[in-house]
């Protein structure tokens, strides 16, 4: 078992390596027998090479080599060749030279796995999970997980340049149930009492600017107990950040230069400056969405001022109730067939629309079901506002305006997904979303909830509307979107004690429950907290949108299913009784 250790990795060796003795150590990705030589491609993280045992040269060696099997770990020593000509893989980086093996050592054997260890391999996700150590074995896998550890360095580095300051926050900490469940801790000394593990590190990282550091982040693990899907997880990785004596300029200017830094050192490309912005109104009215996908064009339009002496019933009746109708215009796509037009309507059926009105611009007019409830002066009109032209098919909802603007923003990513709009090698397309509602209203349990969090800084301009009508009130805060995404969220924060005091009033808070709940951030405020804001990064999703991937699994490097199940160690899992015991729990049937 005693091996030599290795002079270069499996994707190192060259041409001008040639004639030099050297080790390599790795995983046997394939053998190949061919009658008297045979070749092995040796695997590591970095590459893939080729070494051959030669049956004139050594048999015993020979005999040795013919019993490696694929995922044996195995040691070899030899010689570097250039290829013989005609046997070169200019595929590979390796491809121009092979090891003449001398010596060989089995360090491990290795059972068949339940699965090649292959790009493109076609199993089932469940079982890539269960056996994750195979599975990140595969090229794809570990790159994902190499691109995420050069995202983190090269924020570390980023920030590290701008005077911020990598602080470490609790993750047991108090639990403040505002949003998602918590994920609580039993406390064994302090029975009956739980710790939680952190949604966000938001009241330490406010507290950290009381205490002067005016600049700082952290690469930091949160929880969320809430319902998976692909780009959501129980535990998540934040680049979190924070800044003292800044506004939202200073926010978008900061985090402009990051995003403009990852793109260039990741990507390698070179990101405009600065990053368009647009309203949380205006975003919604022109693509029915609060991260928009602007990799494409295909602006909504809203059709009321065209529309306001309109005799056909559901039009009319929506602007009556003063709701929308609202347009989008599928360029090209005036050919449509009624299948396909039934295709859609039934995609809008589901999300809740009462049906989808629709009109195909012809050269010689249109063509719609519903031209007959429209004056040629209306039809000429919504033509026009849709911006629509021969061979177009305009595509019309109309109802309950939030509702209506959500449908039809979902309608619009499905047309382009249909009309192929969005290119795989697309430039990423980034925006900040601004002024956000401070609150939205519960009709269920008859209150207002904070749309961010209850320490997001109103508009000062709207201050005075948090007695008079809360649903008047913009936020100081400020999303980040790439391809449709939202990448990082933040706002500029309350810091002073009696605004503080005025936004728990409007949510419902009573003195005692906010005392109880952030009574510790409060007594900081009381010893001089400066303006401060800032802002966190999804880094799962952030590296799932640089690898290209559909789902933050494929960058992380142990996920939990969507049923929060892990599957290779198979958690979670029961306790026993003395354990529970310790910590004064039982558990109900």
């Amino acid at each position: 078992m005693k091996f030599n250790r290795r002079t270069h990795n499996c994707g190192e060796l060259r041409e001008k390596n040639a004639g030099e003795k050297v080790v390599l150590n790795g995983w046997v990705d394939n053998q190949r027998n061919l009658g008297g030589v045979i070749f092995i491609q040796m695997r590591d993280r970095y590459g893939v090479t080729q070494v051959v045992v030669e049956e004139t040269d050594d048999k015993d060696l020979y005999a040795a080599a013919k019993g490696i099997r694929s995922e044996f770990v195995v040691s070899v020593e030899g010689t570097v060749r250039v290829r013989p000509s005609g046997s070169e893989n200019r595929n590979m980086p390796t491809g121009m030279v092979d090891v003449v093996v001398s010596r060989l050592i089995v360090l491990n054997e290795a059972e068949t796995p339940p699965f090649p260890i292959q790009e493109f391999v076609d199993v089932s996700e469940e079982l890539r999970l269960k056996y994750r150590y195979l599975d990140l074995r595969r090229p794809s896998m570990q790159s994902n997980l190499i691109l995420r550890h050069k995202v983190s360095q090269a924020a570390r580095k980023y920030f590290d340049e701008q005077s911020f300051v990598e602080i470490e926050t609790p993750i047991l900490l108090k639990s403040t149930p505002e949003g998602a469940r918590d994920f609580l801790v039993p406390s064994r000394l302090h029975k009956g009492k739980f710790y939680a593990l952190p949604q966000s590190p938001q009241t330490y990282k406010q507290i950290l600017m009381v205490s002067g550091f005016d600049r700082y982040f952290q690469i930091v693990k949160c929880f969320r107990d809430e319902d998976l899907r692909a780009d959501r997880q129980y535990e998540f990785t934040q680049i979190d950040c924070e800044m003292s004596f800044v506004d939202t300029e200073d926010i978008y200017e900061m985090f402009e230069g990051l995003m403009k830094r990852l793109l260039m050192e990741i990507k390698g490309y070179d990101l405009k400056t600065p990053i368009p912005r647009l309203s949380f109104d205006e975003a919604m009215e022109k693509y029915g969405s609060d991260k928009p996908d602007l990799r494409f064009e295909m602006e909504m339009v809203t059709l009321n001022h065209v529309l306001g002496k309109c005799e056909f019933k559901v039009f009319k009746e929506t602007l009556e109730n003063n709701g929308v109708v609202t347009a989008i215009t599928a360029k090209g796509f005036g050919s449509i067939s009624r299948s396909q037009v039934d295709a859609l309507t039934d995609f809008v059926k589901k999300l809740g629309a009462g049906g989808l009105a629709y009109i195909k611009v012809k050269e010689d007019g249109i063509d719609s079901p519903v031209a007959k409830f429209l004056s040629d002066e209306e039809k000429k009109n919504i033509v026009e506002t849709a911006k629509a032209s021969a061979g177009d098919l305009v595509l019309i909802l109309s109802g309950a305006k939030n509702k209506i603007l959500n449908i039809m923003g979902a309608l619009r990513l499905e047309v382009a997904k249909r009309l192929n709009l969005i290119s795989p090698d697309a430039q990423p397309a980034l925006l900040w979303v601004t002024d956000f509602p401070l609150y939205e209203w519960d009709e269920d349990t008859k209150r207002y909830y904070a749309m961010h969090h209850p320490f997001t800084s109103p508009r000062i301009e709207d201050i005075p509307y948090m007695d008079s009508d809360p649903s008047k009130v913009k936020a100081r805060a400020y999303d980040l979107v790439m391809n449709g995404n939202e990448i990082a969220g933040g706002s500029i924060r309350i810091h002073n004690p009696e605004l503080q005091a005025k936004m728990f009033k409007v949510l419902g808070i009573a003195d005692e429950e906010a005392k109880e709940k952030f009574g510790f951030l409060m007594n900081a405020f009381k010893f001089g907290a400066p303006p401060h804001g800032g802002i966190a990064f999804g880094l799962d999703r952030l590296v799932m949108l640089f690898a290209g991937k559909d789902s933050i699994r494929d960058v992380i490097a142990f996920p939990k299913t969507t049923s929060g199940l892990s599957l290779m160690d198979d958690s979670p899992t029961a306790v026993d009784d003395a354990q529970l015991k310790e910590l004064g729990i039982k558990v109900r049937e």
